[in-house]
């Protein structure tokens, strides 16, 4: 994977760079906006983008890449006001990770965001198996079945499920899931969605069915 960081701080770019390379990560640097659109290319899969540039502003420069591509961007910045994450979503960010950040949660996060720009193939992605066949997420027919019974979810609930499924292994924060599910960045959501993950839980009769990640949101068991 190649991947363009957009950071004018040398020491935080410098850092990031020998993770992710550590990481079996391909990266190029760009320290300002214009370098980065020259360096954005058709082998470019993710950037990562700094609003606090010195030649543009971050969310302007998101629009434009966005204008040019559907590369995943996640915006990784100090700012950290709501309205701020609000702007660069409707920029066209996928994510917004605030300094300072765990590099292992980047990470997660860039693998995210990389599995959900893939198109989803019935052949592979579109039925996914947990815990040695028991459970059984059918994307296609959007159904849940547990020991072959097929479970009775509210397209809500599905909706749920289906993004759990589609970022495996990952804690997907509750932000994510009430903004794909709902269309939403309104966190007034916050309640309906354990409301919705209880009501899962309970119809599945699998508690275990889908994590609670303390701090961050929901993760599916098992994936």
């Amino acid at each position: 994977m190649r991947i363009l960081i957009v950071e004018d701080d040398d020491r935080v770019a410098g850092a990031l760079e020998a993770f992710l390379a550590r990481s079996g990560y391909a990266t190029v640097r760009a320290a300002d906006g214009a370098a980065a659109l020259e360096l954005l290319g058709a082998d470019t899969e993710v950037v990562l983008l700094d609003l606090g540039l010195p030649d543009v502003d971050g969310i302007d420069l998101c629009r434009r890449i966005r204008g040019r591509s559907e590369v995943p961007i996640v915006i990784v910045t100090a700012r950290n006001q709501v309205a701020e994450r609000i702007k660069g979503l409707r920029a066209g960010a996928d994510d917004f990770v605030v300094k300072p950040y765990d590099v292992h949660e980047l990470l997660a996060r860039i693998e995210a965001v990389t599995r959900r720009s893939r198109p989803i193939r019935p052949e592979s992605d579109a039925r996914v198996l947990l815990h040695g066949g028991e459970l059984q997420i059918d994307l296609v027919a959007r159904q849940l079945s547990v020991d072959g019974v097929p479970i009775d979810l509210t397209r809500k609930e599905f909706d749920i499920i289906a993004v759990l499924a589609r970022y495996p292994g990952v804690a997907v924060p509750k932000e994510r899931l009430i903004r794909e599910v709902w269309n939403t960045d309104w966190r007034g959501f916050g309640h309906s969605l354990e409301v919705h993950v209880g009501a899962i839980r309970k119809k599945s009769g699998a508690r275990g069915l889908i994590e609670t990640v303390r701090g961050v949101g929901y993760r599916l068991a098992g994936s």
